[in-house]
């Protein structure tokens, strides 16, 4: 990096202009490498968009390659589409993984994308998201628009398009509710979205389904191949959950190899029940639309509007928008960490589908978690199985747990996809009770931090930005970090 910034209003970098033979363009030759080899690694990390056709791809994109000088490149699938590209139906490239930057970033930008993502434009406006973020919307607008090359609006539509071709593609709900729960304000608008994104209308997009698969119905739930990029180790994902498994909320169930993760979700409009597959995504199980795997889920909404946040939490949850070649690559380097590397490629460091729900589970343990389930959780209208309770809010529980319920209700602590995590971790080191080892937890869980270190842990600094993982190698392997 030069210092200075190249890119224009729309996401492109501008030094993708000169001539296509011009040598020094390294940012074009490297990513256009990618797109030459079909790259699967940088899926989500960059689009490409086909000038002569009006199209845009994931880098990993079966199709002939386009020549260099019809190529333009974007951060995001928001700015390929404001740029007037329409997605491929050929590599879709709506679906694949985020980016792993909006995780590791703690800047506004990377604040403003985590709660995009969680549904906050659909919900409180582009005025919620600023208020959330501390910032005006102009300012939120302008950082936006030069860093990904769309602003919050634009981002929010590219999602809702997204949300709306899984619910016609999988569910037999009416068109008419599939674009209201998808957040658009009118049909006309869900309808000319559709259009202008898949060159397609909504009833086009759902039969092509039907002529591929069986689609499902309501009841059956909704069905989701949960993308992920790179290799995934899945088994010590799922034997932490079982440990942690909390009784009336969640459940393991099945061999080893071959379990089941289920649990009930708190929603915005809502309730919700998941329910998801060990089956790890190698190589044997990926296609040209998930070239690095997936996880199987199914979702049971009582209110299908919450589908975009449910889907972002599990993405949470299992870590499914990490980057594991940056990972494996860093910690692969350290002698000690290299052998735990080679033998577990692809660890991943689960997050927390609640993040208030994580914080008061770290304080108060998994036994005394099942009583306060028990005694203060919100029992379901329809349980199923063992599924019986959501996890009482924070407000439920303040003279159960005290002063971090009490924080958390009154919005001193702040645990949301875009809370500042060094802010949070102040104003939860400032609750009484909480030691700095519980609050490492919670920031690495709850604020999905991938660079976290408990205190007095001999964890050297050439472990950055990972050490969230590198002592997840550690306790994979029974070594104290």
């Amino acid at each position: 990096m030069t210092g200075q910034d190249t890119r224009d209003g729309t996401g492109y970098d501008r030094t993708c202009d000169t001539p296509y033979d011009t040598p020094y363009d390294t940012t074009y030759d490297t990513r256009h490498e990618a797109v030459r080899s079909r790259d699967a690694r940088f899926d989500g990390e960059f689009f490409f968009a086909v000038e002569t056709t009006g199209i845009y791809c994931r880098p990993s994109c079966p199709a002939v390659t386009p020549k260099r000088h019809n190529v333009r490149f974007f951060t995001t699938a928001a700015a390929a589409q404001g740029s007037g590209f329409r997605a491929c139906r050929r590599c879709r490239p709506d679906a694949v993984p985020g980016s792993a930057d909006w995780n590791v970033r703690a800047d506004v930008v990377g604040r403003a994308m985590r709660l995009i993502g969680d549904g906050v434009v659909d919900r409180e406006g582009v005025a919620g998201l600023a208020v959330r973020l501390g910032y005006s919307a102009r300012q939120v607008q302008r950082q936006l628009t030069a860093e990904v090359g769309a602003g919050p609006v634009a981002l929010a539509r590219a999602q809702r398009a997204h949300t709306a071709r899984v619910l016609l593609q999988t569910t037999g709900l009416p068109v008419t509710e599939i674009a209201f729960a998808s957040g658009f304000a009118s049909v006309r608008q869900f309808n000319d979205t559709i259009r202008a994104v898949y060159a397609a209308t909504p009833t086009e997009l759902r039969a092509a389904a039907r002529a591929s698969r069986r689609t499902g119905t309501p009841a059956a739930g909704i069905p989701l191949r949960l993308a992920h990029r790179g290799p995934y180790r899945a088994g010590p994902v799922f034997d932490l959950l079982e440990r942690e498994a909390v009784a009336g909320v969640e459940e393991v169930g099945g061999p080893a190899g071959g379990r089941t993760y289920r649990r009930t979700l708190r929603l915005p409009h809502g309730t919700g029940i998941v329910a998801v597959d060990e089956r790890p995504g190698d190589p044997g199980r990926a296609s040209a639309l998930h070239p690095g795997g997936w996880l199987d889920a199914r979702l049971h909404l009582t209110d299908p509007r919450d589908l975009t946040t449910a889907v972002q939490r599990l993405r949470r949850l299992f870590d499914l928008d990490a980057d594991p070649y940056a990972v494996d690559e860093r910690l692969g380097a350290d002698p000690r960490l290299a052998p735990l590397v080679a033998a577990r490629p692809g660890l991943r460091a689960p997050g927390a589908a609640d993040p208030e729900e994580y914080a008061v589970r770290a304080l108060v343990g998994r036994t005394e978690s099942e009583r306060l389930v028990r005694d203060h959780g919100k029992a379901l209208d329809a349980p199923c199985g063992t599924l019986t309770h959501l996890f009482p809010e924070p407000a439920a529980l303040t003279e159960a747990v005290g002063p971090l319920a009490v924080a958390l209700a009154d919005g001193r602590v702040r645990l949301d996809p875009g809370a500042d995590r060094d802010d949070a971790e102040a104003a939860l080191l400032a609750v009484p009770g909480l030691d700095a080892r519980t609050v490492a937890a919670i920031r690495a869980r709850a604020l999905g931090d991938p660079d976290v270190a408990p205190p007095g842990a001999d964890v050297p600094d050439t472990w950055r930005p990972w050490r969230t993982y590198a002592l997840h190698h550690l306790r994979a392997a029974e070594e104290t970090p």
